[in-house]
């Protein structure tokens, strides 16, 4: 009887390992998603063309940041406050000085960072009025933030 049983769990085991092999080998179906390469590249393009937006609609552009600069010495931008989005000034800096440390062409340590009732003031320097202009954006789409100052100077 015990070999009988063995015999049967043996038969059942063997022909779940052929089944699991013989599947192996099989080609995976065509599927409708792209390949990782393209997705990451799309969506570096979209995050490009999204950045641009912004700086041409807060008139961030080298243009406008020399246009700033050549009257008042300073940038000031601000943007409408949604109700009940108050948060900490610690966290903003925090935010803001992450994202200066994440962009590869903004020197987190050439640029100060303050904050007070979602005031942000910027100081420090920029080897460009392109890049001026793209920290200044960089402050103004943090959550909190209500205006930002910058008296961020350029590099000679």
């Amino acid at each position: 009887m015990k070999l009988l049983i063995a015999f049967v769990l043996g038969a059942i085991v063997g022909a779940y390992s052929l089944r699991v092999y013989d599947r192996r080998s099989e080609v995976p179906p065509e599927t409708s998603n792209p390949p990782v390469g393209d997705t990451a590249r799309d969506a570096a393009v979209g995050m490009k063309d999204a950045v641009a937006e912004k700086l041409a609609s807060w008139h961030l552009t080298g243009d406008d940041i020399k246009a700033d600069l050549a009257s008042s010495g300073q940038v000031v931008r601000s943007k409408a406050q949604v109700a009940g989005d108050r948060i900490v000034d610690a966290r903003i800096v925090t935010v803001i000085k992450a994202k200066f440390v994440l962009d590869r062409n903004l020197s987190a340590r050439d640029i100060s960072v303050e904050s007070r009732d979602g005031v942000v003031k910027l100081g420090g320097t920029v080897p460009s009025p392109a890049l001026l202009g793209h920290a200044v954006m960089l402050a103004l789409d943090t959550d909190g933030v209500v205006r930002v100052v910058s008296e961020i100077g350029l590099k000679p």
